[in-house]
């Protein structure tokens, strides 16, 4: 990068390593390129989402393995919809507002807000599973975020084309979804759901880890947009498990 044609000047009394100043003013040592600023904004991406499922898994380990917090859950269940209330609130200031998701700490705030509080709906809701269900539950989910997420970086195909029709996948589960609720119990209609949400968000976990990706991709997600690619990445992840958790459970019921 040189540094001198921007009119930069070392301060006086500052004289720089030898070699680290070449003939024509270039500072040596230091990479500005595209490609490196896009594996600085991954390795953050993950750094952040890693940080995210270590405290859900916290709290579903919490409520399946310690049964005073469980009973305490269950006693008082407006705490279940005051979080949900909590994550939705957080979820659309940060889809929203753009200034609140690049700012730090205030992005730092809201995302730590919202993982707390679906940590704890997360937590909820499998401790009316069985211990065993849950943990295989997690199993396969992180077998499958892993394989996807190695597809996502070694396939030629680009799934950032695809943002129309995982909008349109979206909807139709979302209307199956309350149509379902309006149906009898029903193992089969409860699996086609499941599994349809699984497909629907396993493909999402690939086209946002794409649009992380930049490079070759039609579309890309700008650098500084770490919390909001983190933010995706992990409601995939959690959706692809509770859609698994579900199948575990209306195959054992």
């Amino acid at each position: 990068m040189n540094l001198g044609a921007l009119g930069f000047r070392f301060p006086a009394g500052y004289a720089p390593p030898p070699g680290a100043v070449g003939e024509d003013g270039e500072v040596k040592g230091f990479d500005f390129s595209e490609q490196s600023i896009r594996r600085s904004f991954i390795r953050k991406v993950y750094s952040i989402l890693m940080c995210q499922l270590l405290v859900t898994m916290s709290f579903i380990a919490l409520f399946l393995f310690h049964a005073p917090t469980k009973n305490w859950a269950q006693r008082n269940s407006w705490l279940f919809w005051v979080a949900f209330a909590v994550v939705f609130i957080c979820l659309i200031v940060m889809a929203c507002c753009g200034n609140v998701r690049r700012q730090a700490p205030m992005n730092f705030i809201f995302l730590g807000i919202f993982t707390v509080a679906e940590s704890f709906l997360l937590g909820v809701t499998s401790s009316v599973y069985a211990v065993d269900a849950v943990m295989m539950a997690v199993g396969i989910t992180a077998a499958v975020c892993l394989a996807l997420t190695l597809f996502a970086f070694q396939t030629k195909w680009d799934f950032t084309v695809m943002g129309g029709f995982l909008l349109c996948a979206t909807v139709v589960l979302l209307v199956f979804g309350l149509v379902a609720i309006f149906i009898p119990s029903n193992k089969i209609v409860t699996l086609v759901y499941a599994s349809i949400g699984a497909l629907v968000f396993s493909l999402y976990l690939v086209y946002d880890t794409q649009l992380m990706m930049g490079g070759k991709h039609k579309y890309s997600i700008s650098p500084e947009e770490y919390i909001f690619a983190a933010l995706n990445l992990y409601l995939d992840i959690i959706n692809i498990f509770l859609y698994i958790l579900t199948i575990i459970g209306a195959a054992r019921d």
